[in-house]
């Protein structure tokens, strides 16, 4: 199982830049639902290895970060192509929005 690993500030600027396909999960650690989605964003990191880069934003530590893209809720799954934002989904969802979504912004 792929580990989904936290970035923050330039770290994530540099993600969105250099990868054409990003999908980010802002959570944290104190929220229920986000642990239900964590496994699924592991289970993309997997899925779509050499494909798509999968990052986590922890919004305690990148505030900046949740306001900058107006995450207001979470868990809140960001998808960036071309290192715009594309697509955005908010709450506990199944993999397969996930994934689908990943193959439309692949295609």
């Amino acid at each position: 199982m792929a580990t989904v690993d936290y970035v923050q500030g330039e770290a994530f600027e540099a993600l969105v830049a250099v990868n054409d396909l990003v999908v980010v999960d802002f959570t944290a650690s104190w929220c229920g639902p986000c642990k239900l989605v964590a496994p699924l964003m592991e289970q993309l990191a997997d899925a779509y290895t050499g494909k798509a880069a999968i990052a986590k934003v922890d919004i305690d530590n990148s505030k900046d970060l949740a306001k900058q893209y107006a995450v207001k809720s979470i868990p809140a799954v960001l998808i960036f192509k071309g290192g715009e934002l594309v697509e955005t989904f908010v709450g506990v969802k199944p993999y397969e929005e996930f994934s689908q979504a990943v193959d439309k912004h692949l295609a």
